[in-house]
């Protein structure tokens, strides 16, 4: 329940906070490790880093106006491909921001990348984990995804996609050779 609770906060406070430049700002949502996000370790359950990323996407999309967007076109988001990297433990009631931001997009792909940041007691950054993820716009009208060139028509904006990083190239790499050997 807390997660639809949660999604309901980051909708609303969306509606208060600036817009996000489409397609190269960040959204940065603040949370706070709840009792119910641990597993039985005592720390946030792997499972619940993505889930609450879903959070930080709908924030990007909503203030970004993509949301807004698609959903007048009939389309809607679609999640197809997911690499989490754990770096570090939250405990209950650790204070951490997910970082969310597209990093790159082709033909009907986009990848995003979203980040857990906690605070060190100094201050600095703590990087708690990092992932890509792959995903597209679908028409489920036209049983297909959407090409960007049509999604960014849509918007009006007009921009290239920065280059594939190494990690992105191997993590699209790794999910076409786990699709071909599906």
């Amino acid at each position: 329940m807390n997660l639809w609770l949660r999604l309901l906060w980051v909708w609303a406070a969306a509606l208060f906070r600036p817009p996000i430049a489409a397609p190269f700002g960040v959204s940065r949502v603040c949370m706070i490790v709840l009792p119910s996000d641990l597993d039985v370790n005592l720390h946030m359950n792997n499972g619940r880093y993505l889930a609450l990323m879903d959070l930080g996407r709908f924030d990007l999309f909503a203030r970004g106006g993509l949301l807004r967007a698609i959903r007048g076109a009939g389309w809607m988001p679609v999640l197809t491909a997911a690499q989490v990297r754990f770096r570090r433990q939250l405990r209950v009631w650790r204070r951490f921001t997910i970082e969310s931001r597209i990093v790159y997009w082709e033909a009907t792909t986009v990848v995003m990348e979203h980040r857990v940041v906690a605070r060190a007691k100094d201050g600095s950054d703590l990087l708690s984990a990092v992932s890509l993820n792959r995903g597209g716009i679908y028409d489920p009208k036209a049983k297909r995804f959407v090409p960007i060139a049509d999604l960014m028509a849509l918007m009006n904006a007009t921009a290239a996609s920065p280059a594939a990083s190494p990690a992105v190239r191997a993590f699209l790499d790794a999910e076409a050779a786990s699709k071909l050997a599906g």
